[in-house]
């Protein structure tokens, strides 16, 4: 009998490396929105080619050292698995082409009200998350809106592009959900194989089926794959699903608010998009909530 996930997971004995980890994870998935948007490829291909590109990078380690743990996982595990792969595919589905529609402040920052909805989910899985943790998760929020409200109301064209955002923040969290629940009998490398592995499969399906070409690009967007792969694959998300384990749904999930200002920032430095005024309030207020969950965590 498997441990009911708390709301807020005792982050009190998490080991120092996997704190280190979550930060370079955090910075490596800001990047990901500015080299999206700055990516001469259809959303829905660049989509796919992270994921298969990372799966590729995976398959040897996966293959010689994980292949009998690959073969041992359970119905259940691979059930949950693939439905964390399908969820990511339909983040990534949904976030990409708002890039393209609306601002990467906006886009991003709707995208990561994870978790509010990670918390709704845990409450209705009969779980009672501390009030501390409400109070984080929403004062982060409202960090959130701080940094973009002023984008909302900019064109029916970004509306629909803000929505699109929104509907990949709620996927996130179902795949942050099914990932920590997988991560407590799998390690990072076979889950993040199969999740990344049905991922792909789906955005290619997805991607053949709206006719979006996936070949004939330059070096330099092949380049600009490559680092996104790297960086916000790789690093970025396989680093979520390994301290995910440690810290809980609550406590990654908030912490993933920080992408918003860190993607804001660079694509003022890269792409020319001038930060909001309260682009650095709104990032203390973030990083206030963040700690109110970690508190939580620390007395759950």
């Amino acid at each position: 009998m498997t441990t009911a996930t708390t709301p807020a997971q005792n982050v009190a004995a998490v080991p120092r490396v996997d704190i280190v980890l979550l930060g370079v994870a955090l910075a490596s998935v800001s990047l990901s929105a500015p080299l999206i948007a700055a990516t001469a490829a259809p959303a829905l291909a660049i989509a796919f080619w992270r994921n298969a590109l990372a799966v590729g990078v995976l398959t040897p380690v996966a293959w010689f050292k994980h292949r009998a743990r690959l073969r041992a996982l359970t119905r259940r595990e691979v059930g949950l698995t693939v439905g964390a792969g399908a969820l990511l595919a339909l983040h990534f589905g949904l976030w990409l082409p708002s890039l393209s529609m609306t601002s990467v402040a906006s886009s991003t920052a709707l995208c990561t009200t994870t978790p509010i909805w990670t918390t709704l989910a845990l409450r209705l899985r009969g779980h009672r998350p501390p009030a501390l943790v409400w109070s984080g998760t929403l004062a982060a929020c409202v960090g959130v809106v701080l940094l973009t409200g002023v984008d909302l109301t900019l064109s029916p064209r970004a509306l629909a592009g803000d929505a699109l955002a929104l509907g990949g923040g709620i996927a996130a969290a179902g795949y942050v959900l099914l990932g920590a629940e997988v991560r407590k009998s799998v390690a990072t490398v076979p889950y993040t194989y199969l999740c990344y592995g049905t991922a792909a499969a789906g955005l290619l399906a997805a991607t053949l089926v709206s006719g979006a070409d996936l070949t004939s690009y330059d070096a330099g967007t092949w380049a600009k794959l490559g680092l996104l792969t790297l960086a916000a694959q790789l690093l970025g998300h396989s680093l979520l699903n390994r301290v995910v384990a440690s810290l809980g749904p609550s406590v990654t999930s908030t912490a993933i608010l920080l992408e918003t200002p860190g993607a804001a920032l660079i694509a003022a430095l890269w792409l020319g998009q001038e930060p909001p005024v309260l682009a650095y309030p709104a990032l203390a207020v973030i990083l206030a909530g963040l700690a109110l969950v970690v508190r939580a965590g620390r007395g759950a």
